[in-house]
């Protein structure tokens, strides 16, 4: 697989990252994940595709929903993909494999899987329609699509309080615009649909969904998160330590609203995105 800048990315502090907060994002991202099956709605007997595996977390829990079948996890970080293999064999996870591959331009086996799955995997393609097109084709006729992407940013707490909270202090760049690769590409209903649309899907649905982002049991355990996710490490590593103490305070200070009995939860808006492969 050719290296790109997104491969280099992934391979670097984001998917170093991803592999030490692992346990972390899991928590974070339980009810996205809840959502996403109930979409996926997987069969015992179901073959699995799931792009943007990162710890592979939720290619375990595919494998077990079809558990006469199969799943494959594919990503772009190597070190995310080793951890999910130590993982699955830790489980005794046996119909599972994961494979370093980039879905926009993979050859997958054409028509082999019954259904492909996402949890916020899909929004770093730097051309949708190919990879969605290249998807559709490892779907059987009728294969199901199911995946959770990040609504508009401004509606997110999960973005936006951090972002508030550090703005004073620091630059933090932002995660990506609507409609550009990153986080908030598919955050447009109609270009959802659009692309989906052109690379062969039909009865494409989208489903709001608002579930919170879990951040930690406690306000400490939220800053840390908060504070050691790469972009954010970035920008504060030229802050001198008072600057950068302020804005750690500045940090703590708005989350410790959003401390429940649950945990601190910042709500995340997303859609849940359904469809068929038309072929």
């Amino acid at each position: 697989m050719a290296e790109s800048t997104r491969t280099l990315d992934w391979n670097g502090a984001n998917g170093d990252h991803w592999v030490a907060y692992e346990e972390k994002y899991n928590a974070a991202m339980l009810r996205y994940s809840e959502r996403l099956f109930a979409g996926a709605d997987v069969h015992p007997d179901d073959r699995v595709l799931d792009i943007g595996c990162g710890c592979g977390q939720t290619t375990r829990v595919a494998a077990a929903l079809a558990a006469e079948g199969s799943a494959l996890g594919v990503d772009l970080s190597a070190a995310m993909l080793a951890q999910a293999r130590a993982r699955a064999a830790e489980e005794g996870v046996g119909n599972v494999r994961f494979e370093q591959a980039d879905a926009q331009v993979h050859d997958f086996d054409g028509g082999a899987y019954d259904v492909a799955i996402s949890r916020h995997g899909v929004m770093f393609f730097a051309d949708p329609l190919a990879a969605f097109a290249n998807v559709r084709r490892a779907l059987r006729p009728a294969g199901r699509l199911a995946f959770v992407c990040w609504r508009a940013p401004e509606e997110s707490e999960y973005s936006a309080v951090p972002r508030a909270a550090l703005r004073p202090y620091v630059t933090v760049p932002a995660s990506s615009r609507v409609n550009e690769p990153g986080p908030n590409s598919l955050a447009d209903p109609d270009r959802v649909r659009e692309v989906l649309g052109g690379a062969g899907f039909v009865d494409v649905r989208l489903e709001a969904e608002n579930e919170p982002m879990d951040l930690g049991a406690g306000v400490e355990e939220a800053v840390d998160f908060v504070l050691n996710r790469p972009h954010v490490q970035g920008a504060m590593a030229d802050l001198d330590g008072t600057t950068k103490a302020k804005a750690t305070e500045s940090v703590r200070e708005a989350l410790t609203p959003y401390l429940t009995p649950e945990g601190v939860l910042l709500r995340a808006p997303a859609w849940l995105v359904t469809a068929h492969n038309a072929a």
